[in-house]
């Protein structure tokens, strides 16, 4: 195999497409709140309802409603409005932040690191995630996530699609856009990437919405690379 000579790194989207955030949160939120509070709740769907708020959050901090905010801040925010939502009472500050925190304890999907260590050897691999550099770093640490570099957001001070958010990244590793091949598993993602000059890869994640996911289930765009999962991009690329 030859590994594509094109691009010099791999960039990431992060929840979704290396790591399974609804399954985990789900676990989490019962753990915490089912087995600890003996509570009942949908937490699949406390899971959904959580995520749900994510991308209005960060519009917020787009749109100039908000000063930058980290991913961990608006996770929070999102976080109180929800338990009263769920009518979930009485928790006290050190376990709503535990539950918070949740986000930095998500599962990779299965093939994700046996996929980016292959990939490692052939490209500078590195996070470009809307998640801010501790969430990055604890997942990585945990899920024994190889990356080279963690950027993004944070780093940054743009949450995606803003341009700002893929240009810069790119520009921190030294490369040209066209240099750079984004890797995710939401089209919205790719179509951003590719309107600054990335290289795009689809790797479908069927299942990340649970068993009902509707959308990003096949790429709506001709991509560079369209691939069954970290591992098939691999052989694709030549590693």
């Amino acid at each position: 195999m030859t590994e594509n000579t094109r691009f010099k790194a791999l960039t990431f989207d992060v929840f979704g497409t290396v790591v399974d955030w609804r399954t985990s949160i789900a676990r989490e939120a019962e753990a915490l709140l089912g087995d600890a509070k003996g509570l009942s709740r949908d937490w699949p769907a406390f899971a959904d309802r959580w995520r749900e708020r994510y991308q209005p959050a960060m519009s917020k901090v787009r749109d100039g409603e908000l000063p930058w905010t980290r991913l961990d801040d608006l996770h929070r925010m999102n976080l109180d409005e929800l338990l009263v939502e769920f009518d979930i009472n009485g928790l006290t500050e050190a376990e709503t932040d535990n539950l918070n925190r949740a986000w930095h304890r998500l599962d990779p999907w299965p093939d994700a690191v046996a996929g980016l260590t292959r990939l490692k050897t052939g490209y500078i691999i590195a996070t470009l995630s809307n998640g801010n550099v501790a969430l990055m770093v604890n997942l990585a640490k945990r899920g024994g996530l190889p990356w080279d570099a963690i950027l993004g957001a944070e780093v940054v001070r743009h949450y995606k699609p803003q341009p700002e958010a893929y240009l810069l990244t790119a520009d921190y590793l030294g490369l040209k856009p066209e240099q750079c091949l984004m890797v995710a598993a939401h089209n919205d993602d790719l179509i951003a990437a590719a309107g600054c000059g990335f290289g795009t890869a689809f790797v479908a994640r069927p299942t990340e919405r649970g068993p009902n996911q509707t959308i990003d289930l096949e790429p709506t765009r001709d991509f560079d690379f369209v691939a069954r999962d970290f591992v098939d991009l691999a052989a694709q690329l030549g590693t």
